[in-house]
């Protein structure tokens, strides 16, 4: 029998996919190859992740990073938007206009949210926080809610001590290992949809 062909995943992202502050092994993409190796996909994860992006800036370098031809797609971009206070408004439709484009290129996408600052505002926290849900249901994408939710502990002061560097913004090599656990399931859910008979 033939070697499986490997799927190629593109995670496409910001610093948080990136591996910001972290030794190269201990970053994201790293450790979401190894967990998926260990789980039994023959997979090939491409680190598309490029600290302080915003959606617009994805946009800008998608194509790009489509040259990979990936079969999956991780799109984790946002953050920078609401850490700089930008319009969701905006962010969301960069963030449609992307995943048309890797739809367009025969790819699938999982779609990763994250949770507003609360100093923004009730107003713009439920704007921001809304757009994930909202793309998920109007292309019928998968979506992870909330990038750091296995590592926000009942006790937020003792999780971030625990998981997330000193800058108070990215997980440490422990909490990314907590971010793969709990994801990596869901990034086999898709592999096996890729591989579903159409129809």
């Amino acid at each position: 029998m033939p070697a499986a062909a490997e799927d190629v995943i593109l995670a496409f992202g910001d610093s948080l996919t990136a591996g910001y502050g972290l030794p190269v092994e201990e970053g994201f993409v790293p450790q979401l190859e190894g967990w998926l190796r260990e789980n039994g996909a023959e997979v090939e994860v491409i680190n598309g992740g490029v600290s302080g992006d915003t959606t617009a800036m994805g946009r800008q370098r998608l194509a790009w990073a489509l040259g990979d031809a990936p079969d999956l797609v991780i799109l984790e971009l946002g953050a920078n938007d609401m850490l700089r206070g930008m319009d969701p408004a905006a962010a969301q439709e960069n963030l449609a206009a992307m995943i048309e484009e890797i739809e367009d290129a025969g790819a699938r996408v999982l779609l990763v949210g994250v949770r507003a600052a609360s100093n923004y505002g009730a107003g713009y926290r439920t704007a921001f926080e809304g757009m994930f849900p909202e793309l998920a249901e109007e292309y019928g994408l998968t979506l992870y809610e909330n990038w750091f939710s296995a590592v926000e502990g009942e006790d937020l002061n003792a999780a971030r001590a625990a998981f997330i560097q000193s800058d108070g913004l990215h997980p440490n090599a422990e909490g990314v290992e907590r971010i793969v656990d709990d994801l990596g399931p869901v990034v086999l859910e898709e592999l096996d949809a890729l591989d579903a008979p159409a129809g």
